[in-house]
């Protein structure tokens, strides 16, 4: 077996579906194995996989156990030298598999290795793509500072038409392939994440160990995004999952800074809707005002409280 697919479900039968069959439409050269771990599913409804797609193995845990813990669970009983770890919302429209997988065999170094992102209107998700948190990156990031110099925030091979494969800092856990070795030599992923920044925290791993992630932008994705989870609590944990990656692997007082980092872009993105708002009868973007407002009052909120505990 060359590759075993791993992908989590919680509630997102309809995409995982659809995500299937763009798996064998879309994969040709590589021999692949689905294994899905059906994250104790509140709709109950995983079940009618097995029937649709006899061949996949299903995995029903009794619990929760997030996405870094459900993950590793499929891991143990897949049996693949390669392991994909790939979102339920996710569709195949290239041979992104056998893609990645050839690049992987001929780059002895490869710790992960990951594709190009497409949103739902197929352009670029600059979240493809990352680099490891940094003070000053939390300070400056402004998404259009991303777009205007992608080199300087390290995506700029997202917008390269070089089909070579790029090493970069970090691979979105959206679409990861491993190897079943240096996966297991690196500890697999962290439990200490229930969901968001394990992706970071196992590239960083594989960094640490002497191995290299590379982004293949032949290879190309739709992700949807979001699919599963409540919009307001996703934030907030992303938010607590990079204050606990930075406490974990660059020490609190690193995370102490980065947090006050958090706080003044927080602060400066409010005050400048602040300064806007007047004028949001002149330019008709009150609506969006409000949904940007209420997300980084949400995201002070949380690192307030954190700093509390």
């Amino acid at each position: 077996m060359d590759v075993s697919i791993i992908i989590v479900n919680w509630n997102s039968v309809d995409y995982l579906r659809a995500c299937i069959s763009s798996i064998r439409e879309n994969t040709r050269d590589a021999s692949v194995e689905v294994v899905v771990v059906d994250n104790d599913s509140p709709a109950g409804d995983a079940g009618v996989l097995g029937l649709e797609f006899p061949d996949i193995t299903l995995i029903k845990s009794d619990k929760n156990l997030g996405f870094a813990g459900a993950n590793n669970l499929g891991f143990r009983r897949s049996s693949g030298k390669f392991v994909l770890f790939l979102n339920p919302d996710t569709k195949l429209v290239t041979p992104a598999i056998d893609l990645m997988l050839a690049r992987m065999q001929a780059l002895p170094d490869a710790g992960v290795v990951g594709c190009q992102l497409l949103n739902r209107d197929l352009s670029v998700q600059t979240s493809s793509i990352m680099r490891f948190p940094t003070i000053l990156g939390r300070l400056l990031e402004f998404e259009r500072f991303r777009l205007r110099c992608p080199r300087l925030w390290g995506i700029g091979p997202l917008f390269s038409t070089s089909a070579e494969p790029v090493s970069v800092q970090v691979i979105s856990g959206a679409c990861m392939l491993v190897g079943r070795e240096a996966f297991e030599k690196v500890g697999m992923f962290s439990d200490d994440f229930f969901m968001y920044a394990e992706d970071t925290d196992l590239c960083y791993k594989m960094k640490r160990a002497g191995f290299a992630n590379y982004y293949v932008g032949g290879a190309k994705i739709v992700h949807y995004g979001g699919q599963s989870s409540n919009p307001d609590w996703a934030l907030k944990m992303k938010v607590k999952s990079e204050l606990l990656f930075c406490s974990k692997n660059r020490g609190p007082l690193f995370a102490s800074a980065f947090r006050v980092a958090l706080i003044c872009n927080a602060i400066g993105r409010l005050g400048a809707v602040a300064c806007i708002w007047p004028l949001t009868g002149l330019i008709g973007r009150r609506e969006e005002l409000k949904a940007t407002s209420a997300k980084w009052c949400s995201i002070l909120k949380v690192l307030v409280e954190h700093h509390s505990v």
